[in-house]
């Protein structure tokens, strides 16, 4: 593996003599022969002896793992010394990337992805806007990517927010079935008190024509404390009891279950996400290291041997392909948290859609039976009718989402 030339003087061409075809010799100003491929821009102090050079070593290696070595920042590397390099042949000398231009990189990576709470999204002013998953759905799979905070200042992830919309609605559910419980029972009071009525024997004496009618009236209240119990049972067995029964016990279990994997698959992702972030600043030191060493062996400072920087540039070789490593690593595991938050919403989604729809029906149910109990009272029933029959699921998701969503950025892969 070639070293890479590093001073700051400038340089002058010599006899290239017989060296491979594209390079040239130059020699600094300490005296040093140095040699320049001008096809490729690589420099280094020891003399080439065919065309095969560390470049094509280095590019044979990133084509096995699939992408390019990595630098400090993420970028792409030039050297398998961990830096990347330019040379200029207007006589001057090779040197290193400048500060100036590697934040310049950095800051252009940070402008188009950013990482929050371990979850990479892509920057919207500079990226093209994403289209939905399912548009003009309002789904739950379009709107729950991002995290909140809740009143306590506590970080609450989209999904746990999904979650609370299902056990909610199974709270909502089991009122539902309380109050038409307290409606049933003052069913049966009313029918008991109606019965009771209708055998008083309060005018009982009362003769002729008027007596019948007097009689009649008070079997009328006889018959009505009978349709009012009939009313009460049916309201027990057609609305009361699958309010109360529609998803049983397991159904916390169920959402108990949905709140482990996705966390898991959650808690993986942050621990990937600390893994890149270890071996990124593993990369920097080894970096450091390697431009210590060779600044030291070019001023002589040190008795460093070029060994030592072969050693220290394998190690930030490694170091990149370390860094490669952990960031596939990364984005296996938000690409499978991602697939399975866009199945588990959805999936959620249906199950919310199927509540309301049950509640609507039995509801509905409700209204019919009270008509048929009492048509006198079907005025006062109307506009429940009318609000029932306007029950929309999607409507309903679409105002929940718009109070409640966290955020419609779906994560993309960190670059490297």
């Amino acid at each position: 593996m070639h070293s890479v030339v590093s001073c700051s003087a400038p340089a002058k061409e010599v006899n290239s003599g017989s060296l491979p075809a594209g390079w040239k010799s130059f020699r600094s100003t300490e005296g040093r022969k140095y040699y320049v491929n001008t096809s490729t821009n690589e420099t280094t102090w020891e003399r080439p002896c065919d065309s095969t050079t560390t470049l094509k070593t280095t590019s044979h290696r990133n084509s096995v793992h699939g992408r390019p070595s990595l630098g400090a920042t993420g970028n792409v590397l030039e050297h398998p010394d961990g830096f990347k390099r330019k040379t200029s042949m207007n006589n001057q000398s090779p040197g290193s990337t400048s500060p100036a231009r590697r934040q310049t990189k950095e800051q252009e990576i940070k402008e188009t992805k950013i990482t929050i709470n371990c979850v990479t999204f892509p920057v919207s002013t500079s990226t093209p806007e994403q289209q939905l998953l399912k548009p003009n759905e309002w789904s739950y799979c379009d709107y729950f990517w991002a995290d909140k905070r809740d009143p306590q200042g506590a970080t609450v992830p989209g999904f746990e927010v999904l979650l609370q919309k299902q056990l909610k609605g199974k709270h909502m559910q089991k009122e539902m079935a309380e109050f038409i419980r307290e409606r049933i029972k003052i069913e049966e009071e009313y029918a008991k008190n109606l019965s009771k009525l209708s055998q008083s024997p309060l005018a009982a004496q009362e003769e002729g024509t008027l007596g019948d009618a007097w009689a009649q009236l008070k079997k009328s209240l006889a018959d009505e404390a009978e349709v009012h119990l009939k009313f009460s049972s049916k309201l027990q067995s057609e609305v009361e009891k699958p309010l109360l029964t529609f998803r049983g016990d397991n159904f916390k279990k169920d959402m108990k279950k949905y709140d482990h994997h996705i966390s898991d698959l959650r808690k993986q992702l942050v621990s990937r996400y600390a893994a890149v972030e270890k071996a990124r600043r593993a990369l920097v030191d080894r970096q450091k290291d390697l431009e210590v060493k060779t600044q030291q062996l070019e001023i002589k400072l040190s008795n460093k041997t070029e060994e030592d920087i072969k050693k220290a540039r394998r190690k930030s070789t490694q170091a990149g392909d370390d860094l490669m490593r952990c960031v596939d690593l990364y984005n296996q595991a938000q690409s499978k948290w991602f697939e399975e938050m866009v199945t588990s919403s959805l999936e959620l989604e249906r199950l919310e859609v199927e509540r309301v729809e049950m509640i609507q029906q039995h509801l509905r149910q409700y209204t019919t039976l009270r008509h048929e109990t009492d048509m006198f009272n079907q005025s006062t029933l109307e506009p429940v009718d009318q609000l029932l029959q306007s029950v929309d699921p999607g409507k309903d998701r679409e105002l929940w989402v718009r109070e409640h969503k966290t955020g419609d950025q779906r994560p993309v892969d960190m670059d490297i």
